[in-house]
């Protein structure tokens, strides 16, 4: 066989999204996006989404699901026009961060065929997003609560809803979202198209799928350590007091990296430290409004900020392709929060390092943890200012130039000072003669955490 023949097999034999029937309009975004190879959940599930046909989707963040589901829903809506207040396509996402990164990857696409989105979302003018489904648009990305809240004030109608999609079924219905969910999707048309997408299918999920979906076409991606051959696993055993000075010198590393704890009063502690310590560090969590949460994620994605400190609102919906390490300072203590924190590093096709930090008394629990999310880790010692720190993490000193304002004297003169907020020892001193507010934030915040473990434990027993 000639090097041509060979050639032309190979082509042949490498998938494309050009004989999946896509209109030749989503084909030309796809190359100019750069989108050439589908992802195995997208080569199986786009022929039944541009059918009609239900769908259900298993896997793990990061394996392609937006376009799976968003390039079918956009072709089968082509060429529709939307009345004002009622759309014709729906997906519903747990987060605001979610619904806003769906939007975003969706839009060029709907762009090119003349489509009209809207993003639904909590924390943000309720009045400009009533003003754009009243204007129509044929595509809206929401939710559950907000758009509960504008079907109630009579801003929108679901009864032309033909195509709907549920994303991140399984943290809806953790979040309490289910009872929302099913009424909304009792609105929409009972004879169109359903299609669920979700890293897990348990009962909850296994609800709605029996309620909604009709004979669905079964998709599942491989599991999170398969989807990801890339990434790699590390549990860090760290000293309790190192344990801060070991997260700020990975925090101030080259490069980009996301940080998770458990609480936001430890996400601002860590991030106050960070930035006194010359880290460009930046705080995500429920607490703050969402437009500076749009803004620190948009100044992360550009690399102005360097250092994302996130409670676990910022482990879906978070979409940076050269992010290539993420921290638990604060070990999950769920299977799907692992592996949704994972799913930050290693997007499309490159690797990725997953890093947990453990005090001696935890590494069980953790390992069990990982375990039970397919994950097996590579178990280290360490402590601040080593070599085999930097090695796996490229974990360096910071610069100590306060990034706040402060002067260099006011920046704390030793890192390794412990620090409440990550569980290191604690400064009773502090504790009994600061504001009364402070010491009952700092018990409020272990309660909900011991709740959470005692919660998680729970679960996995089930």
């Amino acid at each position: 066989m000639s090097d041509s023949a060979r050639a032309d097999d190979r082509q042949q034999d490498t998938p494309s999204f050009t004989g999946l029937g896509l209109p030749a309009p989503l084909l030309r975004v796809l190359d100019e996006q750069g989108v050439t190879v589908p992802f195995p959940i997208q080569t199986a599930a786009l022929p039944n989404a541009l059918a009609g046909r239900d769908v259900l989707g298993r896997g793990p963040t990061g394996s392609g699901k937006t376009l799976a589901f968003g390039l079918g829903l956009l072709a089968r809506t082509a060429g529709r026009r939307a009345e004002s207040k009622e759309p014709l396509a729906l997906v519903l996402v747990p987060t605001r961060e979610l619904a806003q990164q769906v939007g975003e990857a969706l839009t060029p696409y709907a762009e090119a065929l003349r489509l009209r989105l809207a993003t639904v979302v909590g924390g943000v003018s309720v009045a400009r997003q009533a003003a754009a489904l009243r204007d129509g648009a044929e595509i809206v990305v929401a939710t559950p609560g907000r758009l509960h809240d504008l079907v109630a004030r009579r801003g929108c109608r679901l009864g032309r809803v033909r195509i709907t999609v549920l994303d991140e079924a399984d943290q809806m219905c953790d979040m309490g979202f289910l009872p929302q969910v099913t009424e909304l999707l009792d609105q929409v048309r009972p004879d169109g198209q359903r299609m669920l997408f979700s890293a897990t299918l348990d009962r909850d999920v296994d609800e709605l799928v029996q309620r909604y979906l009709r004979d669905p076409a079964v998709h599942e991606a491989d599991t999170a350590s398969d989807a990801h051959p890339a990434i790699a696993h590390h549990l860090l055993v760290v000293h309790g007091p190192d344990r801060y000075a070991v997260a700020t010198e990975i925090a101030a590393r080259d490069g980009r990296v996301v940080l998770f704890l458990d609480t936001k009063h430890a996400v601002d502690r860590l991030t106050a430290h960070l930035r006194a310590s010359g880290v460009a560090a930046a705080a995500l969590h429920s607490g703050k409004a969402q437009p500076q949460r749009t803004r620190t994620l948009a100044q992360f994605k550009e690399g102005r900020i360097t250092a994302l400190v996130a409670t676990n609102v910022g482990a879906r919906g978070l979409h940076v392709d050269d992010l290539d390490l993420v921290v638990n300072v604060d070990p999950a203590t769920d299977p799907k929060d692992y592996v949704h924190r994972a799913g930050r590093t290693a997007r499309a096709g490159r690797s990725g390092t997953v890093v947990t930090l453990v005090l001696s008394g935890q590494r069980r629990e953790t390992s069990q943890v990982m375990a039970e999310a397919g994950i097996t880790a590579k178990v280290t010692k360490v402590r601040s200012g080593e070599a085999e720190l930097s090695r796996i993490t490229g974990a360096k000193a910071p610069s100590g130039a306060p990034l706040d304002g402060s002067s260099a004297a006011e920046k704390p003169k030793n890192h390794n000072t412990p620090f409440r907020g990550l569980g290191s020892t604690k400064d009773t001193k502090s504790a009994k003669t600061g504001s009364g507010g402070r010491a009952s934030r700092k018990s409020n915040d272990a309660r909900k955490l011991a709740e959470a473990r005692k919660a998680a434990r729970v679960r996995r027993g089930n």
